[in-house]
């Protein structure tokens, strides 16, 4: 059995708010490189509830975090397909993503 890592390293300032995100994942050549913001869901099936982890950078500037969300749901709705097949459920989460980007003047390209 092949196991791999991918690791996220946050300095803090005195208040704990992330200056600094850095990370790795040795198999998709990705080492110690810098972002701005993180979104990370872990599935506990036991208790059947999403468990996250939600970081930005204090200088992430909100045009950016704007683009970065926009992207995320764009991403989640592809994945949301992929894993169930459902065609209007995906369809309306589209109509969501491209409401959100209009409503917050997002070009999309």
């Amino acid at each position: 059995m092949k196991k791999t890592q991918i690791t996220f390293n946050v300095e803090l300032d005195e208040n704990q708010i992330p200056e600094k995100i850095n990370w790795s994942a040795t198999d998709g050549g990705v080492s110690n490189k810098e972002s701005k913001a993180v979104f990370l869901s872990v599935w506990d099936h036991k208790p059947q509830e999403t468990l996250k982890i939600d970081l930005w950078t204090k200088d992430m500037p909100i045009d950016q975090m704007n683009v970065f969300f926009h992207q995320t749901l764009v991403s989640m709705s592809d994945t949301y397909f992929r894993s169930t097949n459902n065609e209007k459920m995906t369809d309306s989460f589209k109509q969501f993503c491209d409401y959100f980007a209009e409503n917050l003047n997002i070009k999309l390209s």
